[in-house]
C-alpha cells in the first residue's frame, strides 16, 4: 500500500487553543504541522508541550513535526507550500504585526487556504483583500482551554470547532466548500475532537460574539472570572444582558438573527463550578494586549454605521481601550514625560513613581 498523502498545515499562535488544535491536526494521521512559535520556543524544542486534553488525556511531552520560531517563506523553495495555514494568534490589528503583514511570507497565492481561527467579526476583510486568490475559512473554538504556564496547556471541555468559508467573491463558492468541509475531515480524522461544518459563519460569529462581548470584555474589566460575575447576581442584570441584548440588535439589523433564547444559552455557557477565566481577563493578568476591537469596536463601529443604540457595549468598548492604552503605556508603546520633581521629596516621590515592567 502506498503512503497516505497528508496535507502540508503551518499553525500560528501556541497557547491554549491552537495547541490543542495543532496536536488533534497530528494525531489523526492525515496532517504535518509546522508550528510557529516565539516565546516558548526553547522550551518547547527541549521539553515539548505538557498538555492536559479533555479528549486526548494526559500528553506529557508533544511538539509538532517541525517548530520555527518564524514564519517560514513559502516563495523561496525553502519549504514546501502550504495546504492550509492556520491563524490562532490574537487578532489585535491596533498592535503590529496585523495579521495579513504576520502570514504573508507563508502564502502561496490561489493554493494555500487560510483558517482564521480567531474571536471577532469583520476579521476577514482585510485578509481576503491581500489574498484575494486564496480561500479563507472561518474557525469558531467552543472549548475552554489556556495555557495555564509556559508550555503547559489545561483543556477542561470538549474540543468543538465550527468550520465554514468566509464569502471571498473572488472565488467561485464550490471551491470554497469543498475546502472548508476537507479541513473539517482533517479535524475529525483523530476520532477525539468535533469538526462542525457550518456555511452559516455570520451566524455563528455573532452568536460566539454575545458571550465575547459580555463575558469576556466585563471579567477583564472587573477581575472576576466567569462564576463569579454570576454568582454575584447584579452584572447579570445590569451589564451581561444589556450587552447580550446589544449584540443581538446590532446583529439584527446586519440580517442576523440569532435565537430568541440566545441570552438564556450565553449566561449559562459555562458551569457555574467551571471558574472560567476568558482570553481578555487573561491577558489583562498577564499585561498582554486584548483583542478588544475585533470582540467589541468592530460591533460598536457597526453599531453606529447602522443607527443602533449600544450605550453598554459604548461603554465597555470605552474601558477597554483605556485598560490596553494602560498596556501600552507599561509597555512602552506611549511615551511619557518625566514625573514632575519636587526638590526634597525625592524618597516621597519614589512611591509615586510607575512600575516598569
Amino acid at each position: 500500500m502506498g503512503s497516505i498523502s497528508k496535507s502540508n498545515i503551518l499553525v500560528i499562535g501556541f497557547g491554549g487553543i491552537g495547541t490543542v488544535a495543532a496536536y488533534n491536526l497530528e494525531a489523526g494521521g492525515l496532517a504535518t504541522v509546522t508550528g510557529v512559535m516565539r516565546s516558548n520556543y526553547d522550551l518547547v524544542k527541549e521539553r515539548g508541550f505538557y498538555i492536559y486534553s479533555f479528549d486526548h488525556g494526559e500528553i506529557p511531552s508533544w511538539r509538532p513535526t517541525q517548530i520555527s520560531k518564524t514564519i517560514p517563506n513559502a516563495s523561496d523553495g525553502s519549504v514546501s507550500a502550504f495546504d492550509y495555514i492556520v491563524v490562532c494568534t490574537k487578532n489585535i490589528p491596533d498592535i503590529p504585526p496585523t495579521v495579513v503583514d504576520l502570514i504573508a511570507p507563508a502564502v502561496t497565492p490561489g493554493h494555500t487556504a487560510i483558517v482564521l481561527l480567531q474571536n471577532g467579526v469583520n476579521i476577514e476583510k482585510p485578509v481576503i483583500a491581500a489574498f484575494p486568490q486564496n480561500v479563507v475559512l472561518s474557525g469558531v473554538s467552543r472549548m475552554s482551554s489556556a495555557e495555564i504556564s509556559p508550555g503547559r496547556i489545561f483543556n477542561q471541555s470538549h474540543d468543538i470547532l465550527i468550520l465554514g468559508p468566509f464569502r471571498n467573491p473572488n472565488l467561485e463558492k464550490k471551491k470554497e466548500l469543498e475546502v472548508a468541509r476537507h479541513f473539517c475531515d482533517l479535524y475529525n480524522a483523530a476520532g477525539k475532537a468535533t469538526g462542525e461544518y457550518n456555511e452559516e459563519v455570520d451566524f455563528i460569529r455573532w452568536r460566539k460574539l454575545c458571550y465575547n462581548a459580555s463575558y469576556n470584555s466585563l471579567c477583564a474589566i472587573t477581575g472576576m472570572d466567569t462564576s463569579r460575575l454570576r454568582l454575584a447576581e447584579f452584572p447579570v442584570h445590569e451589564l451581561l444582558l444589556p450587552v447580550i441584548f446589544e449584540i443581538k440588535r446590532i446583529a439584527r439589523a446586519l440580517g442576523v438573527h440569532l435565537v430568541p433564547d440566545q441570552e438564556d444559552a450565553t449566561l449559562a455557557g459555562d458551569a457555574i463550578d467551571d471558574y472560567f477565566r476568558p482570553s481578555m481577563q487573561q491577558d489583562i493578568e498577564k499585561d498582554n494586549f486584548m483583542e478588544l476591537e475585533v470582540i467589541v469596536g468592530e460591533p460598536v463601529r457597526e453599531a453606529q454605521r447602522l443607527g443602533v443604540p449600544a450605550p453598554t457595549l459604548s461603554l465597555i468598548y470605552s474601558l477597554l481601550k483605556a485598560l490596553q492604552a494602560r498596556t501600552k503605556m507599561r509597555k512602552g508603546l506611549i511615551d511619557l514625560p518625566p514625573m514632575k520633581k519636587f526638590e526634597g521629596a525625592e524618597e516621597i516621590m519614589k512611591k509615586f513613581q510607575p512600575k516598569s515592567t
